[in-house]
């Protein structure tokens, strides 16, 4: 039998409204021209459970959601997505693109809501055990314009709710993690023109795929 060739793990992140739903799908098209199977997934989601969870998290209840909730739903449920979808499909061979993960964490949560480094990193130990993505790419653009997008589509969500003091951290956390991983990170401008976005992430694909 021949050897499937090894999938790979690219991810998408940005605050809100950067356009990562968008990018996924332009993604997802390259890659398959490319010869590629491709599977487009995203979290909080991507199962059902995980989907389940998702609900939960994104639900605006009365008593609100405390920081250690919001921070344990959300790896509860990328365990089960990574049980359940990610894993399953990169050992198929095929390439999978995530709509946010882990360092949607450590930016929402971590430096949006304050959730301590070391209990991040507890956490990430035990769900990930050292599994990353191959390739992150940071859709990046000022939260005002962000938000203006997102509130346009009519679908806005309590994160798109947070003060714009919260909506800077994310950003900056983002950005931070960025500059320190760029082997792994590339950051593209989503303030630009959507035919510039497509050209830049063509870019990155290249040279990094």
């Amino acid at each position: 039998m021949a050897r499937l060739p090894p999938g790979r793990f690219i991810t998408l992140e940005g605050g809100e409204g950067a356009g990562k739903s968008t990018a996924a799908v332009f993604i997802r098209d390259w890659l398959r021209a490319q010869g590629r199977t491709v599977t487009m997934t995203r979290e909080p989601g991507g199962s059902p459970l995980a989907e389940a969870i998702r609900g939960v998290v994104l639900g605006d209840w009365a008593e609100g959601i405390p920081a250690e909730t919001e921070v344990l739903l959300m790896f509860a449920a990328r365990a089960a997505h990574l049980n359940a979808t990610i894993r399953p499909a990169l050992a198929r061979g095929e390439d999978v693109i995530c709509d946010r993960f882990v360092d949607a964490s450590w930016a929402y949560q971590g430096q949006g809501r304050g959730v301590p480094a070391e209990r991040l990193l507890e956490l990430e130990s035990y769900v990930l055990k050292g599994f990353a993505p191959q390739l992150t790419l940071l859709l990046d653009l000022p939260p005002q314009l962000g938000l203006t997008r997102a509130r346009s589509r009519g679908d806005a969500n309590r994160f798109e709710a947070e003060a714009m003091a919260f909506q800077e951290r994310v950003r900056a956390a983002y950005l931070q993690r960025a500059a320190a991983a760029p082997e792994r990170y590339a950051v593209i401008d989503a303030s630009a023109t959507l035919s510039d976005v497509q050209a830049a992430l063509v870019a990155v694909l290249e040279q990094r795929l």
